[in-house]
Formats: C-alpha cells, structure tokens, sequence
C-alpha cells in the first residue's frame, strides 16, 4: 500500500506530511487525506493566461509563415505519384493509426463523460462543474472541426488531378475555399478532423493544472505525441496536408484557452 501511495504522489496538490499518530489513536478524517480542492490563485491563473495567449500567437504566426511559404504540396509530394499515394492503404496506417487509433481515442470522450458522474482516481477533488466543463470542451473542440470540415470546400491530396484525382490546388486560407465552386473535387477536407480526436483533448492540460502541474504538463505532451502522429499518418496517406493537421491543433487550443479561461473569470466575477 505503501508503494502504491508513494507512485501517485505527484499526480496529488502539495500537502505538508502528517505527523506519525500514536498507537491506539483515532484515524485521521478522510479531509485530512484529500484536501478540500482549492483551485489556482488568481496571480497563478492570470500567468497562465498569458503564457497561453502567447503559445497561441506564436502557433498563428508560425502557421501563416508556413501557409505563405507554399510547403504543403512540395512536401506531399515526396510521398506520392502521379497514379496516388502509395501508403494510402498501408495495414499500418489505415488499419492501426487511423481506423482503431479513432475508435480508442473515442472512446477517451466517453471515459471524460463518465468522469462527470464517477471522478478519476487521480483527479484529487476536482468538483463536478470543473470536470463537466471539461468534457464539453472537448465535445466542443471536435465539433468546431467537424462543423469546419463540412463547410470547406478544399479537397485532400489525393483528390488532387496531380496525385490522380480530378481536383485542382486551392488555398484553403481564401475565399474561394469557402464559397463558390470549390476545387473541382469532393471537398470537406479542412481542417483535419482524424487528429481532432486527439487534439480536442488538449483541454485536459488545462483541467489538471490546479491538480498538478506535472499532470497537467503530461496531459499536453500525450495529446501533442498522439495529435503529432496522426498527423503524419494522415499525410503519408495523402489524406491531408500538413497545415490541415496544424490549423486542427491550433484552434482545438485556442477555442480551449478562451472557454476555460473565460469560464474561470466569470467564476470569478459571480465570486
């Protein structure tokens, strides 16, 4: 019990060690055990709101410098011919990374459903609004992308007449993708929506900072490994390019940064 104790700890808010009980004494209440949750400070929660703000500016200029550099076809080009992408119906990424890769992560919005009803052993105190709120962000985040997907008209590479399709290269940053006749191709194809089932997590990160910051930072480094590698799965496939996979983790983070952090200083303001 001892070991099991000792490997949890960093997942658990710092709290002073108990002095050792005298034999015969009255065990310690449970509140003794499990603090009352508390919450960020607001200096802490403000400092987060900046370093937030930041990694989301930093994320949109890096994403236009990449748009406007034009890489995205050179770079699908490596993996693909004139007849289509050859790893398009590889085992591995149509099988594995992408058809059970979806499911299993799917079934991650149903654990963080449950988790509203019956708490994770990890999670400390976390009230039940707060993990409400996580779930739905998460819900919210996939249908930001799935909504995007529906309305865009630009195509995936390998609808492009280049790769064997009948599509032509269309921006998917103007207006044409948006309105009008689109590409010549079936379009609905930006942003990503395979990484989204990682990247609408990211909201976790944020959940967990009060529980732990190394939780928290755990959290964020999971879904941007898993978020990384369905990404290159779906561009060696030849379904996206790599900006549809980045512009789905940049909005699943900024769309999560301005609902939680929102959310926490209309907490604030009620008092």
């Amino acid at each position: 019990a001892s070991c099991s104790m000792r490997r949890w700890t960093w997942w658990r808010p710092a709290v002073a060690p108990e002095p050792p009980q005298r034999r015969g004494s009255a065990a310690a209440p449970p509140a003794a055990i499990r603090p009352a949750w508390q919450g960020m400070s607001a200096p802490a929660q403000a400092a987060a709101l900046r370093r937030d703000i930041a990694l989301a500016v930093a994320g949109l200029l890096l994403l236009l410098a990449w748009d406007a550099s034009g890489a995205d076809l050179p770079l699908s080009r490596l993996f693909a011919t004139p007849q289509g992408f050859v790893l398009r119906h590889h085992w591995l990424l149509e099988t594995v990374l992408h058809d059970a890769a979806a499911g299993v992560l799917k079934a991650g919005f149903v654990v963080l459903g449950l988790n509203v009803l019956w708490p994770l052993p990890l999670i400390g105190a976390m009230p039940r609004a707060l993990r409400l709120r996580w779930w739905l962000l998460s819900l919210l985040c996939a249908l930001a992308v799935s909504l995007l997907k529906r309305h865009s008209l630009v195509s995936c590479p390998w609808s492009l007449a280049e790769f064997g399709g009948s599509a032509h290269w269309l921006a998917h940053g103007t207006l044409a993708a948006w309105r009008g006749a689109g590409d010549g191709g079936p379009g609905g194809c930006f942003p990503a929506g395979h990484v989204s089932n990682a990247f609408a997590l990211v909201g976790g990160a944020l959940a967990l900072r009060p529980v732990s910051a190394r939780a928290a930072q755990l959290w964020l480094l999971a879904v941007c490994v898993i978020g990384a590698l369905l990404g290159l799965t779906q561009l060696l496939r030849g379904a996206h390019f790599l900006s549809h996979s980045l512009w789905t983790a940049w909005i699943c983070w900024t769309l999560s940064i301005a609902v939680w952090h929102g959310a926490d200083a209309a907490a604030a303001r009620r008092g």
